[in-house]
């Protein structure tokens, strides 16, 4: 029986499979300027497709975590990998007919379910499979999502001069179905009551029974305040870090006086530091502890907004960019193992869902705010400060959340302690 468990490295790279193809997501931009040029569409329409992707996936990400439960990480990945490739077949076909509605509908709305499916399928696998390294587990999946675009941008953009936009989107919606399809075929929940072989001494097993506060479903979740102390500081963290992605090469050369050549090679290692910040925040965290990991972002994060608007030195200004965007990838990668910790892993699927429609809301908000606040101030600076004490909410949130696992930590051993 033991030779028929899977390797769970296998899992791990079949994860990271899924999670590469769907990342690609953040390469949009790169479509943005040919899709102008070819149909003299609006910067703001072409943009709307982005924008509604994003939403989609934290919709359907809540909308279909108790499905993935239910059915299992094989049949949810192949179903993400049905819709995200047929979302960019479709766009190809929007694009030979030059219907933009249709681009919202096939990008946007169907490929966007594949998105959400596609992200939550493998990492509540993964927390399983690696209950002695949940932060590492997750952190590889979700860094794959982070890295994507490194590999898909210059790859797509000189797709487009090869072979043009509507074969780009064929061609990619055809890799990256057989690449999701194929790597949902190795994915499979551990066998029951399985451990790895480093935590199948008693001692051991007892101890990581004792670790996760509760076993909830996803309802019993969303009914508690660490639940919604959770979705704020991930709703807080991607608002403010997604505002300054999405404008943070004007921003660099507003405040820092980067030239462009060097703002967009800036925006290019923020694509590495989003990667790697995944990987090594959600590492560190199996070390430290889920709750220190995410105080330590909004500390470190209130202190970068706050002095960014001042600093003109062009190096310093891109340190602060780098850790703010190793602290935005972080937080995706470690919140599935925080999860796992305050839950347990019984429905942790759908509770990851819901938790991601902090995503699908901070998405619309956090580029709305700064790009409407800079119009109306001719100045990024006001919008920093409001995300400093943004930050300082997010802090506090972290602090008082220990509190409530400490109170029903206390609760459980009188329990064990009684029975």
């Amino acid at each position: 029986m033991a030779n028929k468990v899977k390797n769970r490295w296998l899992i791990a790279a079949a994860a990271v499979g899924i999670h590469i193809s769907i990342g690609s997501v953040y390469s949009w931009s790169v479509f943005t300027n040919p899709l102008r040029e070819k149909h003299d569409w609006g910067l703001s329409e072409i943009s709307l497709t982005f924008s509604i992707a994003i939403l989609f996936l934290g919709l359907s990400a809540a909308f279909m975590g108790h499905f993935v439960e239910r059915y299992g990480p094989r049949i949810s990945g192949m179903i993400a990998s049905a819709c995200f490739g047929a979302g960019l077949l479709g766009a190809g076909f929007a694009d030979s007919i030059g219907s933009l509605y249709m681009l919202y509908f096939f990008y946007g709305a169907l490929g966007g379910i594949g998105l959400g499916i596609g992200y939550i399928t493998p990492v509540s696998s993964l927390v399983k499979w690696f209950p002695d390294r949940r932060g590492l587990a997750t952190g590889l999946a979700i860094m794959g999502f982070g890295f994507a675009s490194l590999i898909a941008s210059p790859v797509i953009a000189k797709l487009i001069n090869g072979i043009g936009i509507s074969n780009t989107f064929y061609l990619l919606g055809a890799i990256y179905f057989a690449l999701m399809f194929l790597s949902s075929l190795y994915l499979a929940p551990p066998p029951k009551d399985w451990q790895p072989e480093g935590m199948k001494d008693q001692d051991q097993k007892e101890e990581k029974k004792t670790k996760d506060l509760a076993q909830l479903t996803a309802n019993e979740a969303v009914k508690t305040v660490r639940f919604w102390a959770l979705w704020s500081m991930l709703f807080i963290n991607v608002t403010c870090g997604i505002a300054v992605i999405s404008v943070a090469s004007p921003m660099a050369q507003d405040i820092a006086g980067l030239s462009a050549g060097a703002a967009a090679t800036m925006v290019g290692i923020m694509g590495l530091f989003n990667g790697f910040g995944r990987i090594g925040w959600a590492t560190v965290s199996d070390y430290i502890g889920r709750p220190n990991v995410y105080t330590t972002f909004f500390a470190l994060q209130t202190v970068a907004f706050l002095l960014l608007p001042n600093v003109t030195n062009a190096f310093v200004f891109q340190i602060l960019i780098y850790l703010i965007l190793t602290c935005y990838g972080g937080g995706f990668a470690s919140i599935p193992a925080y999860i796992g910790d305050l839950f347990g892993t019984k429905q942790l699927g759908a509770i990851h869902g819901y938790i991601l429609t902090a995503w699908a809301a901070a998405g619309l908000v956090g580029p709305l705010v700064v790009s409407w606040i800079r119009e109306t101030t001719n100045s990024y600076s006001l919008t920093l400060y409001i995300f400093t004490g943004a930050f300082v909410a997010a802090l506090a949130i972290s602090l008082l959340i220990r509190i409530n696992i400490r109170n029903i930590r206390k609760a459980n051993n009188r329990t064990q302690a009684a029975g």
